[in-house]
């Protein structure tokens, strides 16, 4: 009898997703900060430029289910909360982000918060930078997990001879960014990590201490919306958005380039994520994406198909999103038209 016999498909993937978070531990994977597909719908994790990018205020909830088919879970979630100050040009917010992965719960939770500040370049344009400040913390359940060694034909499991990592370690973090806009384009950068803490649960030294530190980030935005009768706004508004997100971070870089078309009040998108020759670390997908708009509410779900070597193996990726935005007091003022999507 085989190995593939004695154990079966899913115990081959729970140690190869063990052997994973085992060097993730190390950090010398240098791995991805965790991805929304729905990245217009976590406006405050895409960058903080958008924080305040309401005429009120604005509460969001994102959940991020990656490769269910694989043992252990792969879940992100985010929760966030920002306002416009009409009488400083500006806007704040919070973020709240948690990132789990596998059986040993290897997680990383960040906890910040975002200024914004909206000034005009031009009659037509706008710009818009941003700075965020957070706390991050990395942790694993390190008792949870089932190395090569443990493993044995009686079902019980001896002791590892893998050393303990640390059981959580911190530090604090900042990004930036800048974002320029009119009625009809929008344009971004955002950088994150610029303090690049240490995320690594084992200590390092030499050669091998800088594999230990989150590279930084770097995320170019942009797009374009055509509404249906020019720029005059009705009741059942259509219109169409073109729109595309680079980012870069340590060795994977990534181009996503998608389309949403809204008649009120549904949403339906499509993405291509990964260009040939251009993506890195196996991400590519087709995802699509259909979301619900009633007065303040959003409502969004996305899902991933891998066209990559993961085709069938991981079962892709799913998303939903829900935003509330409310204004309490009636601004007497022609509202900041920002042509970006919702989702």
């Amino acid at each position: 009898m085989n190995m593939l016999d004695r154990y079966g498909r899913r115990e081959i993937w729970r140690i190869i997703v063990i052997f994973f978070l085992f060097y993730l531990m190390h950090g010398e994977l240098r791995a991805q900060d965790p991805q929304f597909s729905q990245f217009y719908a976590n406006p405050l994790y895409l960058a903080p430029s958008f924080a305040g990018l309401t005429d009120g205020s604005r509460i969001g909830a994102n959940y991020r289910n990656q490769w269910p088919q694989l043992p252990g879970k792969f879940v992100t979630y985010t929760f966030s909360y920002d306002h416009w100050f009409d009488h400083y040009n500006s806007g704040a917010g919070i973020l709240f982000m948690q990132d789990m992965a596998g059986s040993g719960n290897l997680r990383t939770t960040n906890v910040g918060v975002q200024y914004s500040y909206d000034f005009s370049i031009h009659p037509d344009w706008h710009m818009r930078p941003g700075v965020h400040f957070f706390y991050t913390e990395r942790a694993i359940d390190f008792d949870k997990l089932i190395f090569g060694d443990q493993i044995s034909p009686g079902g019980d499991r001896p002791t590892t001879i893998e050393i303990p990592p640390l059981q959580r370690r911190g530090g604090v973090d900042f990004s930036t960014s800048a974002m320029v806009y009119s009625q009809d384009y929008w344009f971004g950068l955002a950088v994150d990590h610029l303090l690049r803490p240490n995320h690594s649960l084992y200590e390092f030294d030499g050669p091998d201490a800088e594999n230990a530190y989150i590279p930084i980030k770097y995320s170019v935005f942009g797009g374009t919306k055509f509404t249906r009768g020019g720029r005059v706004r009705t009741r059942l508004e259509e219109s169409l958005q073109l729109a595309f997100l680079y980012r870069q971070q340590g060795p994977f870089n990534q181009l996503d380039l998608g389309m949403y078309w809204y008649r009120s009040p549904i949403v339906v998108g499509a993405w291509y994520r990964g260009l040939p020759g251009i993506s890195s670390g196996g991400q590519d997908a087709v995802i699509f994406l259909v979301g619900y708009k009633i007065d303040q509410l959003n409502i969004g779900y996305s899902f991933d198909f891998p066209i990559s070597r993961l085709l069938g193996s991981t079962g892709g990726a799913h998303e939903i999103s829900i935003t509330y935005s409310w204004t309490s007091i009636r601004i007497p003022r022609k509202p900041r038209m920002v042509p970006c999507p919702e989702f």
